[in-house]
C-alpha cells in the first residue's frame, strides 16, 4: 500500500483528506482578523476621522464650502490635468512598454531601471528639477519663451509634473502583458495575409486594452492626489495653477479644520470613484487574460 494510501485510511474506516491539509500561513479566521485590524488601523479609521470631522458641518455649510468659485477652479485643475496627464501618459506609455518587451538594445536595462524613478524620487525633489528646467530664465523655459511657450506656473507645468508621476503606472502594466503576448498569433495573422497594421489594430490592440486602460486609470488616481511635484511649478495662483490638495493645506494652514475635512472628503469620493474603476478594469485585464489564453 502506498504511503499516501495509508495517510488516508485508519482502523475506524477512510479519514477525510481535508484533514491532512497544511498551511505554511495561520488559518483564515487568525489571518483575516490580522489583515481587518491592519487596514482599519492605517486606512479605514484615517478615513473614517476625515469623514466624521467633516460631518461637523451643516449640509449647507458643507455644500457652501466645497462649491466655492476657488474651490471648484482648484477641482476642475486637479480633475482636467489628471485626466489629460493619464491620456498623454496613455500613448507614450504604451510606445516605452512595447519597446521594451519587444526590442533588445544598448542600455535597455538602464532605461528599463529610469522608469521607477518617479516611484523611488520624493516629489518635491521632482517638482524643483522640472521648475529648473521649464522656469521661463532657465534652460528649456528660455528657448521656449521667444515662441510663446510658458510651461512653468501654468497650467501646462501641472500638467507636466502629473505626466512625470504617473508614467511608470502605465508602463508598468502594460509590459507584462506584452511579453506574454504568443508571437505564432501574430504569426498566424500574417500568414493569413493580414498587414501589419492589421495585425496591430485587430490583434495586438484587443490584447492589451483592458491592461491599457488600467494604466491610464492607474495613472489618474496617482495625479488626481499628487502635492509634493505640482506645488513649486504651479506657483499656486487661485483661479490659474491652485490645485485642490494644495487649497486643503492652505485650509489647514488657516486652522480651517473642518473646510479641510470637506475638499478632503469630495476628493476622497473622486478616488473612491477611480478605484470602483480600476477593480473593474482589473476584473475586465484577467476575463480577457484567460479568454486569450484559451483561444491560443
Amino acid at each position: 500500500m502506498s504511503t499516501a494510501a495509508l495517510s488516508l485510511t485508519s482502523p475506524a474506516g477512510p479519514v477525510p483528506r481535508r484533514r491532512f491539509r497544511r498551511r505554511v500561513l495561520p488559518g483564515f479566521p487568525l489571518a483575516i482578523g490580522y489583515t481587518v485590524f491592519y487596514l482599519s488601523l492605517v486606512v479605514l479609521i484615517p478615513l473614517g476621522a476625515l469623514v466624521l470631522k467633516a460631518s461637523g458641518l451643516s449640509w449647507a455649510a458643507f455644500w457652501t464650502t466645497v462649491t466655492q468659485p476657488e474651490v471648484v477652479a482648484a477641482y476642475k485643475l486637479s480633475l482636467g490635468a489628471s485626466l489629460i496627464a493619464a491620456l498623454i501618459n496613455g500613448v507614450f506609455g504604451f510606445i516605452g512598454a512595447w519597446v521594451l518587451a519587444r526590442y533588445t538594445f544598448p542600455g535597455r536595462r538602464v532605461i528599463d531601471a529610469l522608469i521607477d524613478l518617479p516611484f523611488a524620487l520624493p516629489t518635491a525633489v521632482a517638482g524643483i528639477a522640472l521648475t529648473t528646467i521649464y522656469a521661463p530664465n532657465q534652460w528649456i523655459g528660455a528657448l521656449l519663451l521667444p515662441l510663446g511657450i510658458r510651461i512653468a506656473f501654468t497650467p501646462a507645468g501641472v500638467t507636466l509634473a502629473l505626466i512625470f508621476v504617473g508614467i511608470p503606472f502605465v508602463i508598468r502594466t502594460l509590459q507584462p502583458v506584452i511579453q506574454a503576448l504568443p508571437a505564432d498569433v501574430e504569426e498566424a495573422a500574417a500568414c493569413l495575409g493580414a498587414s501589419r497594421i492589421q495585425t496591430f489594430c485587430r490583434v495586438i490592440v484587443p490584447a492589451l486594452v483592458p491592461a491599457w486602460l488600467t494604466g491610464m486609470a492607474l495613472a489618474f488616481g496617482r495625479a488626481v492626489g499628487e502635492y509634493g511635484s505640482v506645488v513649486f511649478i504651479s506657483a499656486n495662483l487661485p483661479f490659474r495653477t491652485e490645485i485642490a490638495p494644495l487649497l486643503i493645506v492652505n485650509k489647514l494652514e488657516q486652522y480651517n479644520y473642518q473646510g479641510a475635512a470637506a475638499i478632503g472628503t469630495v476628493m476622497l469620493l473622486f478616488s473612491f470613484v477611480s478605484l470602483i474603476t480600476v477593480n473593474a478594469l482589473h476584473r475586465w485585464h484577467a476575463r480577457s487574460t484567460s479568454a486569450w489564453e484559451e483561444a491560443s
